[in-house]
């Protein structure tokens, strides 16, 4: 009976509706990626690993249909975002001169009047913020998660307390590195304090002059690890084995000659308006390989250090790890101090826990001076236990007493430096690996803190400014350059904290800070068996810090995977052929084990009729940061992929910035000197 029903006959079944496109993870906020197909990227904010549907191309960015235009089934209608829900919304701050009626878009870019406003994703337990997670159960917007954003000034008693926070925060990455160098130059306790003021000077001076006329971000500008292998490779140069008496002098003023001549050319790359062409080359693919095999290069040194003295060195490694992973989420007064302040917190307790053991005689043994020399001794009791004595004991260094209560670190304070064409030219190549390091640390700031990621002509003027800094820190005798810190976006993210002014006003402290003397004096009584646990902590979260930037690209594509990895492989293998070159087992060496692969200069493969040119090519191939950079730099930009797979880096176009004025005040030079120099449109707005 039904069927024969005129009005029945010829009605179709219902359709079913439309698949409801999921909003957007992180990943897609950040970069501005609007999904064709319905369905999530390759990476949740859980860190969990989802399946594409069967329909989607990861390689090619688009869904496999066979009529499509744009990603779209031709017919059909484009999927209608879902809004989001009203009362979890947050309504963006209308202080920034922006009109209520406009759309910004995600990638940092002004949306088109066509596009839709994207929803936002609701946290389950945690959002990803940075790389790194920010536990919040409510509703997380781009900033939601920060207290201060770059130009909130809500006072000067809070802003003093978090700028404060945020050095101490990161203090580990700033004078750690001398506590490093100096020794290995043969310097004195004496002059390990006086470097480490130094650094504390020029960080704090450098930090301010970045914050005013280079990127205007909340960056930290200290000792970066990238100088680090580098140094120790010009440090154990042959020419510099035979030296006896000023031994630290003579080499600081061959690296402050270095350092100057490599900071000039970073300099001149970002003023000339050259990075705003190399950043074309810099995308996720190449900075992630690059900065984690900084930290990866490092193997060598850490644990074997810590193993000199295992009982304090591991109890120092695990007091990191317990408080920055398993007491993390403990809040006290609304900070949580354990996160914040894991490095430290557990530098005092393990400084504690050694120096109970060596007051409680653990360390002392019957007829043995520990301030005899090793070759001095007579008893072979005392040779036998002279290196526990030496790295276990807390009493040994004599540089918080000789250390004066003032003093005023000043230019060429180790004398005139020494220009060496050689060594000048491997830190014009570290210098471009600084570079690459800080393109990363803007981008991923400035999604943290920033209304819209900063333009090229801004990268370009943070580029060139660190290059002056570095120039500085050449004047004044750091021992490395004075760049951007990888770790500032750990800092930020954590402590969320990103208003300038709070790190200016904490860069004041540091400078005065550096002008007690007796400071310097009491970090350069840090136990080295101590400093190699911290250090084994930093670099691992330097690693980790580099493979973050992969969450910009898809992660998941097999073109990227396969250049990360051989990237990263090489980046070890290659350094291992040039350091173990000419080198028997048998061989005794001057040097210690964990400082043998800085001596490749004098071994390497490369053996031409032309010195300079055999010690500049041995050197920059045992650097694994350099292998890593070459290999990653040549796959990315050779091998075909579309650009969401690539996560090519966003910035704002000169254009939208100069007309929105939120993105001018971010960005834009204080006392109107950009006006002065609007015609160098390459490095500003």
């Amino acid at each position: 009976m039904s069927n024969s029903d005129p009005n029945n006959r010829n009605r179709t079944a219902p359709s079913p509706p439309e698949p409801k496109p999921m909003p957007p993870s992180s990943w897609a906020k950040k970069t501005g990626f609007r999904p064709k197909f319905s369905g999530e990227t390759n990476a949740t904010d859980s860190g969990l690993i989802t399946i594409p549907p069967p329909n989607v191309d990861l390689e090619a960015g688009r869904v496999r249909t066979p009529g499509t235009a744009n990603g779209v089934a031709q017919g059909d209608k484009p999927p209608v975002p879902i809004p989001p829900p009203p009362a979890i919304a947050k309504k963006r701050r209308e202080s920034d001169g922006v009109p209520k009626n406009s759309v910004p878009s995600t990638n940092g870019q002004a949306a088109s009047a066509a596009e839709q406003p994207q929803p936002r994703r609701m946290a389950r337990h945690e959002e990803v913020v940075g790389g790194l997670p920010v536990d919040d159960d409510e509703f997380v917007s781009r900033h939601a998660h920060m207290k201060y954003e770059l130009r909130d000034s809500p006072g000067l008693v809070p802003i003093g307390v978090y700028g404060v926070q945020h050095f101490v925060s990161i203090l580990g990455s700033l004078v750690l590195i001398p506590l490093v160098l100096v020794p290995a130059m043969g310097g004195t306790h004496e002059e390990t304090s006086m470097v480490v003021s130094t650094v504390l000077f020029v960080s704090g001076v450098t930090t301010l002059l970045h914050i005013a006329f280079g990127s205007r971000l909340p960056l930290i500008q200290g000792p970066s690890f990238v100088y680090l292998a580098p140094a120790l490779a010009i440090i154990n140069s042959p020419e510099f084995q035979g030296l006896n008496g000023n031994k630290f002098k003579h080499i600081m003023k061959e690296l402050q000659g270095a350092i100057i001549i490599g900071s000039a050319f970073q300099a001149l790359l970002g003023y000339t308006g050259l990075m705003s062409l190399l950043v074309r080359l810099i995308n996720p693919v190449v900075v992630a390989p690059t900065i984690a095999a900084v930290g990866l290069s490092f193997y060598s040194y850490g644990f074997p250090l810590v193993g000199t003295c295992i009982e304090i060195g591991a109890v120092q490694i695990l007091v990191v790890i317990v408080f920055s992973l398993y007491l993390r989420k403990i809040s006290v007064l609304g900070h949580r101090i354990f996160l914040i302040y894991a490095v430290p917190l557990g530098l005092a307790i393990t400084w504690a826990f050694a120096f109970l053991l060596t007051e409680a005689g653990a360390y002392s043994y019957k007829g043995c001076d520990i301030n005899i020399p090793a070759s001095n001794m007579v008893s072979e009791h005392c040779r036998k236990h002279f290196s526990r004595m030496r790295h276990c004991r807390v009493d040994t260094s004599q540089a918080l007493l000789s250390s004066p209560w003032f003093r005023f670190p000043y230019p060429l304070q180790w004398g005139t430096p020494v220009f060496h064409w050689k060594m000048a030219l491997v830190m014009c190549v570290v210098s471009l690996i600084s570079s690459v390091d800080s393109v990363g640390t803007y981008h991923a700031s400035s999604l943290l803190v920033a209304s819209r990621p900063p333009t090229t002509g801004v990268l370009s003027r943070g580029i060139g400014l660190e290059g002056l800094s570095s120039v500085l820190a050449g004047l004044w005798g750091t021992g490395t350059g004075s760049i951007t810190l990888t770790e500032n976006v750990h800092t930020i993210a954590v402590t969320k904290m990103g208003s300038r002014r709070a790190v200016q006003l904490g860069a004041c402290f540091l400078i005065v800070l550096s002008l007690v003397g007796k400071v310097g004096g009491f970090i350069a009584s840090i136990p080295e068996v101590m400093v190699a646990g911290l250090l084994c902590f930093m670099w691992a979260m330097l690693t980790a810090l580099g493979l973050s930037n992969l969450r910009y690209s898809e992660a998941g594509s097999s073109r990227n995977i396969i250049i990360v990895g051989l990237s990263l492989f090489f980046s070890l293998s290659i350094p291992a052929y040039f350091q173990q070159y000419g080198i028997s087992p048998n061989s005794n060496l001057s040097v210690p084990n964990y400082f043998q692969p800085y001596i490749v200069a004098s071994h390497g493969p490369f053996h031409s009729k032309y010195g300079g040119l055999n010690y500049v090519l041995n050197t920059l191939f045992s650097l694994h940061m350099v292998i890593a950079f070459l290999v990653a730099v040549i796959l990315d930009n050779t091998v075909p992929g579309s650009k969401l797979e690539r996560g090519v880096y966003v910035w704002s176009e000169a254009e939208v910035a100069r007309r929105e004025p939120a993105v001018a005040n971010d960005y834009e030079l204080p006392l109107r000197i950009g006006r002065i120099f609007r015609w160098v449109k390459w490095v500003g707005l």
